[in-house]
């Protein structure tokens, strides 16, 4: 394809001699493109030939312009409209590559359209998944409840396993949980992938033991379970700090060796035990491992910050190198700084910080600035820590002035307190969680420095806005049971007994000691 007439030329005189060579050649070409100049060549070609109103024809290059990270959707767009039939392939290539694309609601737009014009085209198996990831990519919830109407209606779901996980996927994503779970017990036969989707999407909502319940429901349906499985269900026992089911997986996870060897299942093991307060457990699941990589060390180095071991985590930024060959990143990096905030090592931290760039090849990014004003404000060195905030080469998020307003509240720094609130205003601005941490924090601020006037003022303005704040939570493994605790929750089966114990312990503090 040196020129383009040259190329005419010779289509045009072989069309004489073979017309299915012609043919032949055409696709050919077309499934051999590698950028957009070469296809416009082609497209071009199949204009003079009449080729570009045969649908069959169009599939080549729009497969390219649609799904290629070569390829041009603006394009695909054009050519699709030429065609005077499009055909089901062709509505799901586009729905397909738009449900990826920054305007996702062409997706749902183009599925409107099949529906409307089209009798030659039917929505299939292979629309639905990517419609319903356009919806969800495109918060499209409205419009994806719809297009679930529409495949309940038409007996879509009942017997098809993709659309089914889509359907999970998509009320997950959009947090409507409770229809993700109705559409997970509607399918007969459930499969790893579904509720490996039902899990995630509990888990990333912060019901950890909801996910934990549906493992144990998958099981107890005869599914086995995959190695994302088991990380999800080891991430759920984390949160919760759920121990013994943590050590119940483990043992089940020694019993198959495609399992035990799984790097990641290794990293989520060494979390479970150093959030569950096991760190020697940790450290002996990660030794044995059989390769790791840097989210590994990255793990085994935030367990040791957390139980104050900050010599071990600062030393393994040499033996991931020596040891593995691992270079450190920017996530290996944070996570040492860490340790050094937690006990203090403001000369280690600050060498880290000034020196990763040069020593690691890896920038500091807002994170590692936020760890390090984290670490001079705890040693009270507001100042400095201000200091820093000024001297970054990029402009502070709000967790760097957060990490300077916990600083704030610790020492009872009112007037950096305020700059803090007000900066993070700005940088947050219409974010309702920040606003409300920011505005709870000024306030407990204001009080111990004991201007209730102020603090008065600070708490009118919350209920003003309408922000709430968080609620506590903690939770506790008994016998294998978790029990939550919730600020303000009175739906706990135990919650007279509860109260009982706490007047008790009111009444008598030394009575907390005989328990």
């Amino acid at each position: 394809m040196n020129c383009l007439s040259n190329v005419r030329l010779q289509v045009t005189t072989s069309i004489a001699n073979n017309s299915f060579q012609i043919w032949k050649w055409c696709m050919s070409m077309a499934e051999k493109c590698t950028h957009m100049r070469q296809l416009k060549a082609i497209h071009a070609i199949y204009i003079t030939l009449g080729l570009h109103r045969n649908t069959y024809a169009v599939t080549k290059l729009l497969d390219f312009c649609a799904l290629s990270n070569s390829g041009d959707l603006s394009y695909a767009s054009r050519i699709f409209s030429q065609v005077q039939t499009p055909n089901t392939f062709l509505y799901n290539a586009l729905i397909r590559a738009y449900s990826s694309s920054p305007q996702p609601k062409f997706s749902v737009n183009y599925f409107h359209l099949m529906l409307k014009i089209n009798n030659d085209a039917a929505p299939d198996g292979f629309t639905f998944p990517f419609l319903f990831i356009a919806c969800a990519n495109g918060s499209l919830e409205v419009e994806g409840k719809q297009i679930h109407s529409w495949v309940i209606k038409n007996s879509l779901s009942a017997s098809n396993a993709h659309v089914q996980t889509a359907l999970i996927r998509f009320y997950a994503y959009c947090k409507a949980l409770d229809d993700a779970r109705n559409v997970f017990d509607e399918i007969t036969d459930i499969d790893v992938i579904q509720c490996n989707v039902l899990m995630s999407g509990h888990l990333q909502c912060g019901s950890a033991k909801e996910a934990l319940s549906i493992f144990q429901d998958m099981l107890g349906r005869g599914v086995s379970p995959d190695e994302y499985c088991v990380t999800t269900t080891l991430a759920a026992c984390s949160q919760l700090g759920a121990l013994e089911q943590g050590k119940w997986i483990h043992e089940n996870v020694m019993k198959s060796e495609w399992l035990e060897s799984d790097i990641f299942i290794g990293s989520a093991l060494v979390d479970m035990y150093a959030k569950c307060g096991c760190i020697h457990m940790a450290s002996e699941v990660f030794e044995s491992m059989p390769t790791r990589n840097k989210h590994s060390w990255a793990t085994m180095i935030r367990g040791f910050a957390v139980h104050g071991r900050p010599e071990l985590a600062v030393s393994c930024l040499e033996r991931m190198q020596v040891v593995d060959g691992l270079k450190p990143d920017g996530v290996v990096i944070l996570a040492v700084l860490a340790a050094c905030a937690h006990a203090g090592l403001q000369k280690e931290g600050q060498f880290l910080l000034d020196k990763m760039e040069s020593l690691y090849g890896v920038a500091p990014e807002h994170e590692h600035f936020s760890c390090v004003v984290d670490l001079l404000c705890r040693a009270g060195r507001l100042d400095d820590a201000l200091k820093l905030i000024r001297r970054m080469p990029m402009q502070p998020r709000a967790s760097v002035w957060g990490a300077l307003l916990s600083g704030c509240r610790h020492h009872n720094n009112v007037d950096l307190a305020e700059l803090a609130v007000k900066e993070i205003l700005l940088v947050e601005d219409g974010n309702e969680a920040e606003e409300d941490s920011a505005y709870v924090q000024l306030s407990n601020i204001y009080l111990a420095a004991r201007q209730c006037d102020d603090a008065r003022r600070i708490r009118r303005m919350i209920g003003d806005k309408g922000l709430k704040k968080t609620p506590g939570y903690s939770a506790v493994e008994i016998d294998g049971m978790v029990n939550e605790f919730v600020s303000g929750d009175v739906s706990h089966p135990r919650l007279a007994d509860i109260h009982e114990l706490l007047d008790l312990i009111y009444l008598d503090p030394d009575f907390s000691n005989l328990i």
